[in-house]
């Protein structure tokens, strides 16, 4: 096998030793097989550096690629949109667009935490949707009554998909509601 393949095998093998994707006694014995009887240790030691990129990194090259959108839309908003009402619910916009995605990476790790931001998320999301339908289409009833019951469709759908009973529960109360309240209306 030529040294540059090797190279590339014996990084993967490494990397899935560090975020331990195989138990660390399969990945020494692929090592060793691939080592092909060089000091492995050395060459552990030169992989490393080569390896893919660490989680850390990754992390901050995806919170520094977050900011620049968020700068940039920003901006774009700021100059095409001179209402500062606007702007506000951009930002709140932005905020709970965020947390929906901090919740489904926290979710893993912590099960206290997220259901709080799920659950602050989804209010973030809905008053911002009812704040641009005010503000859009005020006095329109059947744009109201449809944004609601979008977003009653993603919490359940949410609820769902994540097997969220909160998110079920408050999607088929709000459909109820919303059934309810058009059948009184209509008598």
């Amino acid at each position: 096998m030529t040294n540059p393949r090797k190279k590339i095998i014996l990084n993967e093998i490494l990397f899935w030793k560090q975020n331990k994707l195989l138990p660390e006694h399969y990945c020494d014995f692929l090592a060793t097989l691939y080592a092909e009887g060089t000091d492995l240790e050395e060459l552990e030691f030169a992989s490393h550096k080569q390896a893919v990129i660490p989680l850390e990194k990754r992390k901050m090259i995806f919170l520094l690629g977050t900011l620049c959108i968020s700068v940039i839309a920003l901006l774009y908003v700021y100059f095409t949109v001179p209402s500062l009402t606007m702007i506000l619910t951009f930002i709140v916009a932005s905020a709970s667009i965020t947390l929906f995605i901090i919740a489904f990476r926290v979710v893993k790790q912590h099960n206290l935490l997220a259901p709080i931001l799920h659950i602050i998320a989804a209010i973030l999301l809905f008053s911002v949707s009812i704040r641009i339908c005010t503000t859009y289409f005020s006095g329109n009833n059947i744009a109201l009554f449809g944004l609601i019951a979008a977003n009653c469709g993603v919490w359940l759908w949410s609820g769902i998909k994540m097997k969220l009973l909160y998110f079920t529960v408050s999607g088929v109360l709000g459909f109820i509601a919303l059934i309810g309240y058009y059948i009184i209306n209509l008598t």
